[in-house]
């Protein structure tokens, strides 16, 4: 009877990486980091491309005391049609401008350069509002009264049971 002698060790074959494929493989991959970094660096930060909130706190008029006194914002202003027969919504096209909704302890600064009366404070107070403008506070603002609306923070915020509450001072 014969028997066939069988090899104890396994053939197992690797490709061959010599050192300069894998020096043009590293010289790729640092290339392609170098080129990300390129290219996230050359963001614009005009008006039509906010791409921060530092470019927003920047872009608002008034930057240091909305910062200050409150929270620097987007205002939209937009016209929105309702017909009841047939019944339809129609938008119009929004206009997007920087802004700075005020915290409540602070409207004193409004109201010592009249530009609130004391009548619409007490007015905007009563209803559980805030006081947010639009423009220089030098030039003529557009200043409203404005409610707060958190739901819609609930899209962008991770409200699970265990998750992180709101800080306070979110609350205007």
């Amino acid at each position: 009877m014969k028997t066939k002698s069988k090899s104890s060790s396994s053939q197992f074959s690797l490709p061959n990486f010599n050192l300069a494929s894998l020096a043009v493989a590293a010289a790729i991959f640092l290339l392609g980091i170098g080129a990300g970094i390129a290219f996230s660096s050359t963001a614009s930060y005009s008006s039509e491309n906010m791409v921060s909130t530092n470019a927003i706190d920047r872009s608002v008029p008034d930057a240091e005391l909305c910062q200050q006194y409150g929270a620097s914002a987007v205002v939209t202003d937009m016209r929105v049609f309702m017909t009841m027969n047939p019944f339809s919504v129609y938008v119009d096209q929004p206009a997007m401008q920087p802004g700075c909704v005020m915290r409540r302890p602070n409207w004193s600064i409004l109201e010592r350069r009249n530009l609130v009366s004391s009548e619409q404070v007490h007015d905007c107070k009563q209803r559980m509002n805030t006081f947010g403008f639009t423009g220089k506070l030098e030039n003529s603002p557009k200043i409203s009264c404005i409610y707060q609306n958190d739901s819609a923070g609930d899209f962008f915020r991770a409200n699970k049971p265990g998750g992180a509450p709101s800080p306070e001072n979110d609350d205007f």
